[in-house]
């Protein structure tokens, strides 16, 4: 299947199987190249920990956590947040899926709102070679070390797990944290389909039954019987 889907699926997602790196694994690395020319890469950050979020202006799941990422970025001033510009979750007639770099950087402008989220935004490639490195999922959420190793992994962000997690790691504890899928906020849900334009919200609305069951029924059975982390916050891998 090719990454910039045109309408979506859930068939573009493997929600059996996530694939992004877990914790104690080593973060994998990029160079984004920012649109006023210059250049950033990933992992290159001085403060106790990096959040990197996956998100696009038509993730009703990501538009759901901005408020509190954003607080949380607010009250962590020794931790670097950054959200990874991904491809288009549901794009619809007004918001496409992108063909050209132009047309990502358009989005990712897009999330420069007003809304108080004042985190960087590091624009992937229009292969997504970044975020396939992370698993591909449109929200999952990362905490990596200074020493490139990520100490916290949830394949869907809950932003309040987050929280959690980095304060049990800035404590010198492992992220003993249990992070459920949650819905999207319902009015969240509205507006983003509505600026995502006509067939964004069919399209989800057919995918929902697997959505459902993989993501609120199975995934968060998983959670629950899984074990918890013992990634100590300052490991080497």
């Amino acid at each position: 299947m090719p990454y910039n889907y045109t309408s979506f699926s859930s068939d573009e997602y493997n929600l059996s199987n996530f694939s992004g790196p877990m914790a104690g694994d080593k973060a994998p690395d990029a160079v984004f190249s920012m649109s006023d020319g210059s250049s950033r890469q990933l992992l290159d950050f001085d403060e106790d920990f990096l959040v990197i979020e996956m998100g696009s202006v038509t993730c009703p799941l990501f538009q759901s956590r901005r408020k509190t990422m954003a607080q949380l970025s607010a009250q962590f001033k020794n931790v670097k947040f950054v959200v990874l510009y991904v491809r288009e979750a549901h794009p619809g007639a007004k918001i496409k899926q992108h063909e050209v770099m132009g047309d990502k950087y358009a989005s990712a402008q897009q999330l420069d709102d007003g809304s108080g989220d004042l985190r960087e935004v590091l624009v992937d490639d229009i292969e997504g070679h970044a975020h396939k490195l992370y698993g591909s999922y449109p929200n999952a959420v990362f905490i990596v070390n200074r020493n490139g190793c990520v100490v916290f992994t949830s394949d869907w962000n809950d932003a309040n797990a987050t929280g959690r997690a980095l304060k049990l790691l800035l404590a010198g504890k492992p992220a003993n944290v249990r992070s459920f899928f949650k819905p999207a906020h319902p009015k969240v849900g509205a507006v983003t389909f509505r600026r995502s334009g006509k067939g964004s919200a069919v399209d989800f609305f057919k995918g929902l039954p697997v959505l459902f069951w993989q993501n609120m029924i199975r995934r968060n059975f998983r959670v629950i019987m899984g074990k918890q982390s013992r990634v100590a916050p300052d490991s080497f891998c």
